[in-house]
């Protein structure tokens, strides 16, 4: 007889600083995911700015990480994106980036990860995607503007239709 497969992990991490307006975004959008039905294997946490304790709960072994944060990519407040990251360790993070764990950007923790693993022996994810909302403002403020906080029930869907997608988890 044949043991099941394990089903595949997934983590869907919020990112960012509800201190700073729209840079609040992966927070609030995973605050609204946790209370959706996700499939076994798939957990949703806000990380917040606490990027090295990110880094190091990926060593626990996921298939697939989704990070939701405010990335600016010029369009648009509040335009969505979705973009394939590299795998860890495949580019070099801001110089400096791992001795503040509170200012780490997802690339940031992303190259932290890639050392930790190299030190460790541990498994990357092997697919790392981010979604992404274009900010308004990242001021200091609490609360996403307008345009942003219309964007997150839309972030919300895209996550839920990557975690149930099979070519993901």
């Amino acid at each position: 007889m044949t043991a099941a497969a394990a089903p595949s992990r997934t983590l869907v991490a919020g990112v960012g600083n509800v201190f700073l307006g729209d840079d609040g975004f992966g927070v609030e959008a995973v605050r609204v995911l946790a209370g959706q039905d996700l499939p076994a294997g798939v957990e949703v946490t806000d990380v917040g700015i606490r990027g090295v304790h990110l880094a190091y709960r990926l060593l626990d072994g996921y298939d697939t990480l989704i990070l939701v944060d405010a990335t600016a990519r010029g369009g648009p407040p509040g335009t969505l994106y979705l973009i394939e990251a590299p795998e860890p360790g495949s580019a070099p993070g801001p110089a400096g980036a791992a001795m503040d764990g509170h200012r780490m950007s997802p690339d940031a923790v992303l190259a932290l990860l890639g050392t930790l693993c190299a030190g460790t022996g541990a498994v990357p994810p092997r697919r790392i995607l981010v979604v992404g909302c274009e900010p308004g403002t990242v001021e200091e403020g609490i609360g996403l503007s307008p345009p942003v906080a219309a964007a997150v029930p839309g972030a919300v869907r895209m996550v839920g239709e990557l975690v149930r997608d099979a070519a993901v988890v």
